[in-house]
């Protein structure tokens, strides 16, 4: 059974700095991009990040130069390093695994920012 943990959320100032983390368990054939949404009370869910298998990435434009997405292939770990935190970007950030035949959420952490 395939899960996704995450951790890393939390109550932070304006300004200030988090790094979330998103590790799968469980065996996934061929994962091709692993990603990160965020969700905001009120707002549809929204990309803010994603690496491919082959490095690339791609961002929201409100996060570039930001927020940068890695990933460690042998712990099957995905990061969202968050800087320069606005309260803009408090939401429930959910980690996504895209694979060839199927597609996995996390439970979602919460990031507050406060002014």
């Amino acid at each position: 059974q395939v899960q996704l943990v995450e951790s890393g959320g939390g109550l932070v100032q304006a300004g200030g700095s988090l790094r979330l983390s998103c590790t799968v368990s469980g065996s996934i054939f061929r994962i091709n991009a692993m990603s990160w949404y965020r969700q905001a009370p009120g707002k549809q869910r929204e990309l803010v990040a994603e690496i491919t298998n082959s490095g690339g990435t791609k961002y929201a434009d409100s996060v570039p130069g930001r927020f940068t997405i890695s990933r460690d292939n042998a712990k099957n770990t995905v990061y969202l390093q968050m800087n320069s935190l606005k309260p803009e970007d408090t939401a429930v950030y959910y980690c996504r695994v895209l694979s060839t035949f199927s597609t996995y959420w996390g439970q979602g952490t919460q990031v507050t920012v406060s002014s």
